[in-house]
């Protein structure tokens, strides 16, 4: 026996918690920021950053085209970068790979990595030119910071996946 159909207004209609979760992980990841820990370097990979790309390459239509304007103020809030940096930073990421999803026919695992590699990369380059001075001697720290990050995205990726059977359907 089939379920009724549901309509939006109906008692027994499923909850928005699906839709929910991809922001709540995002937003999550920004917050890691915040828990104490002490490092010599500062090579905290951008966790939000990593999860959103991780959705927005696992699963297109978890997250609208609009959400990292608003993960990304969330991320600058979070993190004390300056005002907007996350918001323009992650939404050119996430329409450059729009850009790309469209012109590739197929992807598999390394192109997924690869796409997300650059995006992490040029996010962390352009936020060090955004948040500290040219004469500062941060590049070593820097390219440590998006080598660590470049290879802790699987690791998201298949968080992101164990998230996404776990999640009810939307």
């Amino acid at each position: 026996m089939s379920d009724p159909i549901l309509g939006p207004y109906d008692a027994n209609a499923p909850k928005q918690s699906a839709s929910t979760v991809p922001a709540l992980t995002v937003m999550a990841g920004s917050a890691l920021t915040l828990l104490p820990m002490i490092f010599t370097f500062p090579i905290l990979p951008p966790f939000g950053l990593m999860i959103l790309l991780g959705w927005r390459l696992a699963r297109p239509d978890a997250l609208p085209i609009w959400s990292p304007l608003l993960l990304g103020l969330f991320d600058d809030l979070i993190s004390g970068q300056p005002l907007g940096s996350a918001m323009l930073l992650w939404m050119i990421g996430f329409l450059v790979i729009d850009l790309l999803d469209q012109r590739l026919v197929w992807r598999d695992f390394w192109q997924d990595w690869l796409l997300a590699a650059g995006a992490i990369a040029a996010s962390l380059i352009a936020g060090r030119l955004v948040a500290s001075p040219i004469g500062a001697h941060v590049d070593t720290v820097l390219l440590l910071q998006v080598i660590v990050s470049i290879m802790l995205y699987p690791v998201i990726s298949r968080l992101i996946a164990w998230l996404d059977r776990k999640r009810k359907p939307a």
